[in-house]
């Protein structure tokens, strides 16, 4: 099993117990647990094969190690098992709908036995929900609006987890070794689609195609393990649904049909119709198979899609921009812009140690992000007012800093920047006093509380911290969580103009479950000439892999290099961010590199 599953069980049971009303020590234990197998970079699995090396992690004592044993060995757990037996697991899901947590579950279920989305809605719909304690009418409208976000989601997955589930069955599929000459995705992962409904793999075949090879390989593909239901085989296609409900479509095809392939299961329905309708024009139909000549269907370009997008007189267009939202008018004047990549990345902006909701010390997320080749990092972790997070007050963000300090000093070969996560308060204000924030390297602002403000009271609150001196970035400025939570409603072109003004960046948050900025306010804000950072939120080590995911809607947001502050080298980055009131302005704590 991997980590996240065994981690999700534990959740899951932890969730249980307090929906149960067990003490508050008891599913703590549970939820830190499955914190820390989230954040391990080594198997759970290997490490579970020895119980004592199992009991050296933080937090993991004899009888957890044996839950977790337990979880491995029968891939469920008792507990969890009993709890079932006593709530419909669909009771889960209710955890998902922002406003609703284990207590007000509870209280639901208590009083009217509702255990679904559609139950609970049903129940705010019908007024029947104001009188329990702690609701109210506008309980009820945000738990509707909630369930609609919830329903919206049903059948989607994040970037990450489809990315996992393509890489398993790639490596799965490559088993076939010189049957088969390559196994590529397409579909909305290739574009890069910030969720992923059904994940479409290309099969190319190494030689010719015959009624043997294709049964062959159907019989390996179909025999994957973690495949839960067939739902189809022909001679091109095998369609199968996952253990996880991901539905998979494996297309088999001869290398000459590869890019016409490619081209055709990567391009969203209204790329493809525009593609064709020009290929019409020019003469041509365009299919899965082949640009061909009409009336008579002679290929002219098939094998690649660079040859097919040159016959058709355009440039080539990167997957990530394949929306039809002018790509192709842009390659037709060879006006494509040069998109951000993952190299161009110099520092990550944003992560949490164990000061605040990390799993790691500053040293070790700095030798990690060196090890991925970082120029310099932000140290974020959280203020006061995100108590849930274990937020800093000022004492202990002075403190924080002075870590900072002390293992920039040690650590060399990277820049350690003493920056907070600080909290915008209801008000517009920062929740840190200006003499802290004039100590720090980056003051780096973000949006907890409060998040059902109306659209007025929003921005003016956007606003105000923007135009505090202090504030040089805006983190996950929707504060939406994918597939969980929408994001607050404000005025987006008065922000991103004040932001401009004002020399504020704004931030895409890499990591999987926001990406925030998304791809259409991303481009927005490049419209309105404001600088964007890429960061990944982490909370351990392993997550500053996340990076490519924020590149990846940044590509979709047309978002090009000289858009980042963060692909500057160090010194040009510090002499770029928004100048600071306090002896800190520009040059935090240089020194000669190693």
């Amino acid at each position: 099993m991997e980590n996240r599953e065994v981690a999700r069980i534990l959740r899951e049971t932890a969730q249980l117990l307090e929906i149960d009303g067990a003490p508050i020590g008891r599913f703590r234990s549970y939820e830190k647990a499955a914190e820390l197998l989230d954040s391990l970079s080594e198997r759970v699995e290997d490490l579970a094969t020895d119980p004592e090396k199992l009991m050296e992690l933080p937090g993991i004592g004899e009888g957890l190690a044996a839950h977790i044993t337990e979880i491995l060995k029968t891939g469920d757990y008792s507990l969890r098992q009993k709890l079932l037996r006593k709530y419909p697991e669909t009771i889960l899901h209710l955890l998902d709908l922002q406003s609703l947590g284990p207590k007000k579950v509870a209280l639901i279920w208590k009083k009217f036995h509702a255990g679904t989305v559609e139950d609970v809605a049903k129940l705010a719909r019908e007024g029947k929900l104001r009188d329990i304690p702690g609701f109210g009418e506008k309980s009820e409208q945000n738990i509707l609006h909630a369930a609609e976000t919830f329903q919206k989601a049903a059948g989607r997955f994040l970037i990450h987890a489809a990315d996992e589930a393509a890489e398993t069955l790639i490596a799965y599929i490559s088993k076939l070794g010189e049957k088969i000459d390559a196994v590529e995705f397409a579909g909305s992962l290739r574009r890069r689609k910030e969720t992923i409904g059904d994940l479409d793999l290309l099969v190319t075949l190494a030689g010719r195609r015959t009624e043997k090879a294709i049964h062959e390989i159907t019989e390996h593909i179909l025999a994957f393990p973690g495949i839960e239901q067939i739902l189809a085989r022909g001679e091109n296609k095998v369609s199968f649904r996952l253990e996880t409900g991901m539905q998979v479509d494996v297309r088999l095809l001869e290398a000459k049909h590869r890019g016409a392939a490619l081209m055709y299961f990567t391009g969203s329905k209204e790329h493809n119709v525009a593609l064709r309708g020009r290929a019409n024009k020019m003469g041509y139909t365009l299919s899965e198979y082949a640009l061909a000549t009409l009336p008579d269907e002679k290929p002219v370009a098939s094998e690649t899609e660079e040859t097919i997008y040159k016959k058709l007189g355009l440039a080539y267009i990167e997957p990530e921009l394949r929306e039809n939202t002018g790509e192709i008018e842009a390659a037709e004047k060879d006006k494509l812009p040069h998109l951000v990549t993952l190299d161009d990345i110099r520092g990550d902006l944003q992560m949490h140690t164990v000061a605040s909701d990390g799993h790691n010390t500053i040293e070790e997320m700095a030798h990690a992000a060196k090890k991925l080749g970082y120029e310099y990092i932000a140290i974020t972790d959280h203020s006061k007012a995100v108590t849930v997070a274990g937020g800093l007050d000022e004492k202990q963000t002075i403190e924080q800093i002075r870590k900072i300090h002390e293992a920039n000093r040690k650590i060399e070969g990277i820049r350690i920047l003493a920056s907070s996560e600080v909290d915008i308060l209801k008000s517009g204000k920062l929740d840190l006093d200006d003499e802290v924030l004039a100590q720090l390297d980056i003051v780096l602002c973000s949006i907890h509380s409060f998040m059902n403000l109306d659209r007025a009271a929003m921005t003016e609150r956007l606003l105000a911290a923007i135009e505090n001196p202090h504030t040089q970035i805006v983190a996950h400025p929707t504060g939406r969580l994918l597939l969980r939570r929408e994001g607050y409603s404000f005025d987006m072109e008065k922000v991103f103009e004040a932001a401009r003004r004002h020399g504020v960046a704004m931030e895409t948050n890499a990591y999987p479950d926001r990406l925030d900025l998304n791809d259409v306010h991303l481009r927005m804000a490049k419209e309105h000439g404001v600088t964007i950072t890429i960061s990944t939120d982490s909370h351990s080590t392993k997550n500053l892999v996340y990076m490519k995911y924020g590149v990846d809607t940044a590509r979709r947001g047309w978002i090009e290099r000289k858009d980042v502050l963060n692909t500057l080298p160090y010194e040009k980055f510090l002499t770029s961010l928004r100048p600071k009131p306090g002896p800190h302005a520009r040059a935090p704590h240089r020194r000669k590199s190693a």
